[in-house]
């Protein structure tokens, strides 16, 4: 891989892992756009590096939120830390179940399915429309929430749903308070990532060539620095409820898109 693509698919990952426009959307079409030839098992070592890159960004974005949590957990009290580990554990079931028995059926559609991604860039967009017109309320996410944006983050392993777009537009559908919904949805994937990560170790489905080393450090630090900044910035634009701006952008591509896949 070249290391201006590298900067590229780094820099998009990083956006688009919290801006609610679909990472694995975009990374699909970026890979398109670029004519990713790696094979499997290489591609899927660059995505895995990146993701990695944008849960570490999370971390210090949240890095104040995580540490208290961790302190709270260690009075081994049932206190709101422990309480709101316990949610992030819940909202984890659906997508370790998805992982764990539809892993292939999943990976099947990572295939430059061009067409899937324009579909279900539209259905992002008519969830983030909905979401952005919900009143702002003061409610925390229950036990019974999480384990409901768990099921939409689930559904955003499907290439083109946006998983921050998803697990926000559910909470705050159900009624959350949006900075509360915010700091949930990033923070309930960290966990994912790092599961995801391990596995992929521990089942040597991870190839590393040295020669790849530049591409693989470059895109890490690309998609990190952009992680951080698109972190912070959808925080502040879920509050002022602007997420119709990415639901007309996510219209736009979904439907060039699909009128590419058709050509």
């Amino acid at each position: 891989m070249e290391i201006i693509d590298a900067i590229i698919l780094g820099v998009v990952q990083g956006l688009t892992e919290f801006l609610p426009v679909s990472s694995s959307g975009h990374l699909e079409l970026g890979k398109a756009i670029l004519g990713d030839s790696s094979v499997p098992k290489e591609s899927l070592l660059f995505t895995v590096v990146l993701h990695f890159a944008t849960a570490l960004s999370t971390i210090v974005v949240f890095r104040k939120d995580v540490w208290s949590i961790l302190k709270g957990v260690l009075k081994f009290e049932w206190n709101e830390d422990l309480q709101f580990i316990s949610k992030i554990a819940v909202s984890m079931i659906p997508a370790v179940i998805v992982g764990l028995f539809f892993e292939e059926q999943l990976e099947s559609l990572f295939g430059g399915n061009i067409l899937l991604v324009g579909c279900m860039l539209i259905v992002t967009a008519i969830l983030l429309f909905l979401a952005d017109k919900a009143k702002d309320t003061q409610k925390k996410v229950s036990f019974g929430n999480a384990f409901i944006i768990g099921v939409s983050q689930a559904i955003a392993m499907l290439p083109g749903i946006s998983r921050s777009g998803a697990t926000i537009s559910t909470s705050v559908l159900l009624g959350n308070d949006k900075t509360k919904a915010a700091r949930f949805s990033f923070l309930m994937v960290v966990p994912l990532i790092f599961g995801k990560i391990a596995k992929d170790i521990l089942g040597g489905e991870l190839t590393y060539d040295t020669s790849n080393f530049t591409s693989l450090s470059i895109g890490f630090i690309a998609a990190f620095v952009a992680g951080l900044f698109a972190c912070t910035w959808m925080i502040a634009l879920v509050k002022k409820s602007k997420l119709s701006y990415f639901a007309i952008y996510c219209v736009i591509v979904g439907i060039t898109a699909i009128i590419w896949s058709l050509l």
